[in-house]
Parts: C-alpha cells; sequence; structure tokens
C-alpha cells in the first residue's frame, strides 16, 4: 500500500542586519535534528525599511514565529497584533509567536538569563549590579525585577539610557533600581549578590576589551554573569573565577533563549545540551 508523504516542514526563522554572524540557526537546526523535529530555521538578513514586508511573508507562510535581532527589536512592534507580558513593559521584541491567525511579541532575552541562573541563584530578594543599558540589560533589568530581585544597580556610561531602564524597572515592577554614572574605575559594592556584563566589551574581534572594573571588589559570594557568547570565556569571566566567584557564560542565555522560543513555537521542551555543543563547536577556541 503507498504511505502518505509530507515534505511541507514548520517554518520558523530570523529577521535582522548582519545575520550572517549570527549562530542562532545552526543552534536551533541542531535542536530539532536532535528531536526528530521536521521544522526548519531560516536566517534572514533585513532591512529596516523591508522589515514590514518580512513579517506580512511570515504571515503568507505560515511561520510559525520568527526571531528578531538589531534592529528590528522596537520597530517589529507596529507589525504585530499583541504583546507579552514582559515585551509590553521593556517595549522591545525578539520573538513572535503564531497564537491562532495573531503574531504575539515575546522578549526571550531576559528570559534566557534567568533561565542560566537557575540552579546557581535565586534572584528573590538578592542586589543586582548590571553593566550596561542596551536592550540586553533593559531585558534583563525587566526580568530580574520579575522575578523578585530586591536592588538593581544599573551601572552605564550615559546617565540618559540608564535612566530608561530605571524608569521602566521603578515604574512597572516592586524592585529598586538606581543609576550610577560609569565615569571611572568602578568597585563593586561587596553587600551585592549578582553582577551582570550586559554591554558588548569583551565580544569577538575586541576579545582583549576588559570593563573598567576593581576586579579585586568581586567577591567569593558573588555569581557574575557575562552575556557576550563570542568567545564564551571572556576575561570578565576568566577575572571572576580567578577571584573565587561562580560565574555565567553567555552561552547560558544563548541557549535558553532558543530553549524558550522553540517551546513557544512547537509546544517541545528542548534538550539544551545539543543546542550547547553545537555552540561549543563554533566558538571552539584555537
Amino acid at each position: 500500500m503507498p504511505k502518505e508523504l509530507n515534505f511541507l516542514s514548520q517554518l520558523t526563522g530570523s529577521f535582522s542586519q548582519s545575520a550572517a554572524g549570527n549562530p542562532t540557526v545552526a543552534m536551533i537546526e541542531a535542536a530539532y535534528r536532535h528531536h526528530g523535529l521536521d521544522w526548519r530555521y531560516i536566517n534572514c538578513e533585513v532591512t529596516p525599511e523591508k522589515l514590514g514586508d518580512a513579517v506580512r511573508g511570515a504571515r503568507a507562510m505560515d511561520w510559525a514565529g520568527f526571531n528578531c535581532s538589531l534592529p528590528h527589536k522596537v520597530t517589529v512592534i507596529e507589525h504585530l497584533d499583541g504583546l507579552g507580558e514582559s515585551a509590553a513593559i521593556m517595549r522591545a521584541v525578539n520573538c513572535a509567536v503564531r497564537r491562532g491567525d495573531r503574531y504575539i511579541g515575546e522578549n526571550t532575552d531576559g528570559k534566557g538569563f534567568l533561565l542560566s541562573l537557575a540552579g546557581i541563584v535565586d534572584p528573590r530578594g538578592k542586589r543586582v549590579v548590571l553593566f550596561g543599558a542596551g536592550g540586553a540589560a533593559r531585558a534583563i533589568g525587566v526580568e530580574l525585577a520579575l522575578a523578585g530581585a530586591r536592588a538593581i544597580l544599573v551601572v552605564n556610561r550615559t546617565a540618559e539610557r540608564g535612566m530608561e531602564i530605571v524608569r521602566v524597572i521603578n515604574d512597572n515592577t516592586p524592585a529598586k533600581a538606581e543609576l550610577t554614572t560609569w565615569q571611572r574605575e568602578y568597585k563593586v559594592h561587596p553587600e551585592t549578590d549578582i553582577v551582570i556584563n550586559a554591554t558588548s566589551i569583551g565580544l569577538y574581534p575586541r576579545v582583549h576589551d576588559r570593563l573598567d572594573l576593581d576586579i579585586e571588589s568581586l567577591k567569593p559570594g558573588m555569581v557574575v554573569a557575562d552575556v557576550i557568547p563570542n568567545p564564551p570565556r571572556t576575561h570578565f569571566v576568566k577575572d571572576a573565577e580567578a577571584r573565587g566567584c561562580t560565574t555565567v557564560d553567555g552561552l547560558g542565555m544563548l541557549v535558553n533563549q532558543g530553549v524558550i522560543g522553540i517551546k513557544y513555537w512547537t509546544d517541545v521542551d528542548v534538550d539544551p545540551s545539543a543546542m550547547r555543543q553545537k555552540l561549543e563547536e563554533i566558538y571552539r577556541e584555537e
């Protein structure tokens, strides 16, 4: 008897600029293969003026969802049909999810970061120092606040951008946020529980750049995290390890963004180890 054949894969993907440098496609397709899912992830170079066309194309082709990276995380909102809770607070989306005939914007940046902390530290009641004021910092700050962090100190060189995050957190969550402008070598207060680099300092190719930070102020009881995936072991991570801190590298956040995004799209809980293994192969130090 002939058997039924199906050559129509479920589609997901990503819209960004500088898409060629985005490893998410390799990571997510590794998870799809590992779990035997007939799904595909298409990495697309999309300019700002073509973003609306790209979203309409995804609708027309019945994509289950897509990621948005720079520079589309804010402007994509006007092309969507609604926002999840944290995305609505931070006004930034990196993951669109088809629910019925609607695309709902979510943000997995901060959620992925929180998941990378699971089993290491519960942010509830903790004091946090957060370096940076870009999209990743905003997402991480909001999610930490929603997860119960008591105090979040944003450390940034420009007061205007830093205050945007402080206001978002203070106006929408129970946490208390403050800003310190970063004009000289920063010393972490000894009562800090979690220290996070959410800047691009140390990102390839400028791998030898270091945060303007007094390394001696990092204490063994602190959890120190970097969002940079390339290289996974930044100088910040290595310096913190040398001080006896518990460290979390940028691959953890990236992998867990993938776990959450795939769950949104497929309703499957994927094994993060398949994605991490693929990223470690990509970023293996020579």
